[in-house]
């Protein structure tokens, strides 16, 4: 597992004192309310405003105090240390811990690495079969099991070929 987690990346400056707008990599906006301190480019940034809307979030970071010194951040990716994430909820997990899991069959064959997960209404994976990049959505019936510690998603392989872009 990784030290550290992405939950972000910075937009652009939002107004003239130091804001930024950011994307959340979160499942919720403001799921930001939590966090004391980020970091951007291993600098560490201490949180002293959070405010979510339209899907955005808008951060005021100490030692960011005006648009110039906002605009500098420009997408960058908001990094914060893994101990002070929020636990996921039951059945969730971060893209992180998912990211070079083997995608396996119920029968225990291999199909490939996880490469990319891409967030929609329905998650879309991208596994790497040493070939080519399959996506398959994570629809109902596909994911039967995810066991981070042994590092391998369990696909139904019927369900997987109905779904997948091959």
């Amino acid at each position: 597992m990784t030290q550290t987690l992405t939950v972000g990346i910075v937009l652009k400056p939002q107004g003239i004192r130091g804001e930024l707008k950011v994307k959340p990599y979160t499942d919720s906006a403001e799921d930001f309310s939590a966090f004391s301190r980020v970091f951007l480019d291993g600098t560490e940034y201490k949180v002293l405003s959070v405010r979510t809307g339209g899907g955005a979030v808008y951060l005021g970071l100490k030692g960011v105090a005006d648009r110039n010194a906002a605009e500098l951040l420009r997408g960058k990716e908001i990094v914060i240390p893994r101990d002070e994430a929020p636990e996921p909820e039951e059945g969730r997990y971060y893209v992180a811990d998912l990211l070079g899991c083997d995608i396996v069959t119920e029968g225990g064959k291999i199909l490939g690495k996880l490469k990319d997960v891409r967030q929609a209404a329905t998650d879309v994976y991208t596994l790497f079969d040493g070939a080519r990049d399959i996506l398959f959505p994570v629809a109902d019936g596909v994911v039967l099991a995810v066991d981070i510690e042994a590092g391998t998603i369990t696909v139904d392989e019927k369900r997987f070929y109905e779904v997948a872009v091959l």
